[in-house]
């Protein structure tokens, strides 16, 4: 009696499922890492869509695992490791090349500090993300590595972009980024991590609308694009630190109502 041939498998679907994000991921280090070719080869307006191109990966890749079930540890961390690349040493090395090799030592000395903060960042928040589910999760603890990655660019994107307002002394203001923004990293000021942004089903269309128009402005102007983004982020970050505490006052209140009926009981 012949006995049923088995279907070949080279990849399970449950690995398939993990495979798939950290693929996302795993592409978005080669992304990085090419920016810094690219600068290297004085193509910044490239090493630019780089790095912008990495952020967007980095943003999919985990909503892709978690939408597949696919989480794992491995990609937690491969994630993490992609972000020091992508974020911290890929922008350090363009702005460098660009401008902080000007300063001589002191340039070197302001990539490393800032490569550093990333990392430490990075460290801090795969500690943080083991704790309970809370409100707490609307918000990072620190400016998140990608946006700091696109921050410290803006210099070399406001240069390459169509607005010409303001005279900047690039020799001042790109360290004077590297320094704000790497504190920033390290820091506990909360920023948004717009990761449990809850949008009515009416609102769905409108919302779908608005990230393909923004989608098709950064195709058309980039850098325009860009450095609005920038603006804009940085001007959200004194908002997101007052609605942190308000949040926070509240949940205290409401903690300490409650220990007071327990003790009445």
């Amino acid at each position: 009696m012949e006995r049923p041939q088995k279907n070949f498998k080279l990849v399970t679907e449950k690995r398939a499922r993990v495979i798939l994000p950290n693929i996302f991921t795993l592409v978005g280090v080669c992304i990085g890492l090419s920016s810094i070719k690219f600068a290297f080869d004085e193509k910044f307006e490239v090493a630019i869509i780089a790095i912008i191109a990495a952020a967007i990966i980095d943003g999919l890749d985990g909503r892709i695992a978690r939408l597949l079930k696919g989480t794992s540890k491995v990609g937690k961390e491969l994630d993490s490791l992609t972000d020091v690349i992508s974020f911290g040493v890929a922008p350090a090395f363009i702005m460098y090349f660009w401008s902080l090799n000007a300063l001589g030592r002191v340039g070197w000395l302001i990539c490393l500090a800032y490569v550093v903060c990333v990392a430490l960042r990075l460290a801090r928040f795969n500690v943080n993300s083991e704790a309970e589910p809370s409100w707490r999760d609307n918000f990072f603890e620190g400016m998140p590595s990608p946006a700091g990655g696109v921050l410290v660019l803006t210099p070399l994107v406001y240069s390459l972009s169509e607005f010409k307002f303001l005279e900047i002394d690039y020799n001042l203001i790109v360290p004077s980024f590297f320094i704000i923004i790497s504190i920033l990293l390290i820091s506990k000021v909360p920023t948004y991590s717009f990761k449990k942004i809850v949008v009515p089903r009416r609102l769905t269309i409108f919302l779908l609308l608005a990230v393909i128009l923004y989608f098709g402005v950064l195709l058309i102007y980039t850098f325009n694009a860009i450095v609005i983004s920038s603006l804009i982020y940085m001007l959200m970050i004194p908002f997101s630190y007052f609605h942190f505490n308000k949040l926070n006052k509240n949940s205290q209140k409401l903690s300490s109502s409650v220990d007071d009926d327990e003790d009445i009981l």
